[in-house]
């Protein structure tokens, strides 16, 4: 993915020299506190992450790396990408005018509107104050533990948050959490689950168009990307955990959906065909 050198966004926060104490004092791999009407669906990488920012120590501000100031810029050219992106697309295909959302940066743990949330939790959204929220070490996770390393995979990371920010404007998370909370469990995880395939479609959406506009995406990263989208499957998410993959327990999707739904976005490039719901016969 050809990145450096591009414009970045102006929508980034960096919080992740600033201790973790900065973040609200929640410990470096934690439990998830996340207030009752908060949408995040991070996904719990906790048993991939032991040791995860062991050099960081609450309280004490730091300097970045240069590796990790570069990831930044990273970050935020891909953000910078969305902007553009889905202002075209939801002005043509919804009639609606894009609320570019920001994007927090963050080191071990942090405080958002939705409640505090350790790095153990991956990245998140927040609806509650139209953030998205990156512990940029998920990438190294990615790369390390999963097997889902490379730029395009990462970009894929934070087009899908992009996408819950698309479902929050569009009406679809606030639906689906009212509908969340009159059914049962089974129910309310397969309601999880459509909305984070949704949101994967979406990506799909972000990177078809991106490589028609920016010329950016290079042989090799759409299967970086759909590589990804499969390590962050349920299914393989659990059985890296040593458990066995139980369908009715998922809340983000299968390996094969989740590639299935961000394939089908890239190759169609329109929202009516992102439509999870109406296919579950919703």
């Amino acid at each position: 993915m050809e990145w450096r050198g591009r414009r970045g966004s102006s929508n980034i926060e960096d919080r992740r020299g600033m201790g973790t104490a900065g973040a609200g004092g929640l410990g470096l791999v934690g439990t998830l506190v996340v207030l009752a009407v908060g949408w995040f669906f991070g996904v719990d990488i906790s048993p991939l992450v032991s040791g995860m920012q062991d050099d960081a120590r609450p309280g004490v501000e730091r300097q970045l790396s240069a590796e990790e100031q570069e990831m930044g810029q990273f970050v935020s050219v891909v953000l910078a990408d969305t902007e553009e992106i889905w202002t075209d697309v939801l002005a043509q295909q919804a009639g609606l005018q894009y609320q570019e959302p920001r994007l927090v940066m963050f080191s071990g743990a942090v405080q958002s509107a939705c409640g505090g949330a350790s790095s153990a939790m991956g990245p998140f959204y927040c609806p509650g104050d139209q953030r998205v929220y990156l512990d940029t070490d998920f990438f190294r996770v990615m790369q390390r533990q999963m097997g889902a390393g490379g730029d395009f995979a990462y970009a894929y990371v934070i087009a899908h948050e992009i996408g819950h920010h698309v479902q929050n404007q569009i009406g679809i998370l606030p639906r689906v959490n009212r509908l969340r909370g009159q059914v049962g469990q089974t129910d309310a995880n397969r309601l999880s689950v459509l909305t984070e395939l949704q949101a994967d479609c979406f990506a799909g959406i972000w990177a078809r168009h991106a490589g028609d506009r920016f010329g950016s995406i290079e042989r090799g990263d759409i299967d970086e990307a759909v590589n990804a989208s499969r390590a962050v499957g349920d299914d393989i998410l659990m059985e890296k955990a040593g458990r066995a993959p139980m369908p009715d327990s998922f809340t983000h999707g299968s390996a094969a959906e989740r590639s299935e739904w961000l394939v089908r976005g890239m190759q169609s490039g329109e929202m009516a065909d992102c439509n999870t719901f109406a296919e579950a016969g919703l």
